[in-house]
């Protein structure tokens, strides 16, 4: 019987003694993983080698994180964890909103950096094959979650795991309020911190690329104060001419 390959991991930091470390760890636990300590090197590995996760270093002499992740994200939906040196919101919100799939600050135990990381990495796999191929619409906008795509007035949407994740929850309660607890406890699988507003950022990016006005929304709108809901767009008005 043919043995599953390991799914592979890539982490690009160049402190090589933390590298190391994340690697003798997560290898135990049933990975395979490729160290690259600079950032064209890790943007090179990421896009020529498929992998299941990235973990990507903010801060990096040359090309730092951020960069890599931008030019990442123009070919490749790959999850990626961002670590920051000392949790900054500011790198976080930044990271979010380019495309990272979730931050850890470099104080990070490890079990919670395999907790993030099985997080974001269970986002993309596929569901299993006994459910139907379906999509879920709401007017012009239909998804699907077994091919992980979504449309947009038959053109697709280029779209990070967690804003898929939260455009998914969204839609199967379309009409009804997701707070933003529920929505962290959907997409992040991480305990709610009242102070969190980084759904907020996600969702900000997600309405860009439906192309919402947040004072005149299309699909998702603001309940001030609890969270968001999504509804069908209104028909265009028919004047007789």
């Amino acid at each position: 019987m043919e043995i599953p390959a390991k799914p592979r991991l890539l982490v690009v930091d160049d402190d090589r003694k933390l590298a190391g470390l994340i690697r003798d760890y997560l290898e135990p636990m049933g990975y395979e993983v490729e160290l690259r300590h600079n950032g064209l090197d890790g943007l090179a590995e990421a896009l020529a080698s498929p992998y299941e996760a990235v973990i990507l270093d903010v801060m990096m002499p040359g090309m730092d994180g951020f960069a890599v992740l931008r030019e990442l994200r123009k070919k490749s939906d790959v999850p990626v964890l961002m670590l920051t040196a000392l949790g900054d919101e500011a790198d976080r919100i930044v990271g979010l909103e380019i495309g990272a799939d979730d931050y850890l600050p470099k104080t990070f135990s490890s079990r919670e950096l395999l907790a993030r990381l099985r997080a974001v990495t269970r986002r993309t796999r596929l569901r299993p094959q006994d459910e139907s191929l379906r999509e879920i619409a709401a007017g012009p906008l239909r998804l699907c979650e077994e091919t992980h795509t979504a449309v947009l007035d038959d053109a697709p949407l280029d779209l990070t795991t967690l804003e898929f994740a939260i455009l998914t929850s969204l839609l199967k309660s379309r009409g009804r309020v997701k707070t933003r607890e529920r929505l962290i406890e959907e997409v992040s699988e991480r305990r709610f911190d009242v102070f969190d507003r980084s759904i907020d950022v996600h969702v900000s990016s997600l309405r860009k690329k439906l192309g919402d006005d947040a004072r005149n929304p299309r699909f998702i709108h603001t309940i001030r104060g609890i969270g968001y809901t999504l509804r069908e767009p209104e028909p265009p008005e028919i004047h007789p001419s």
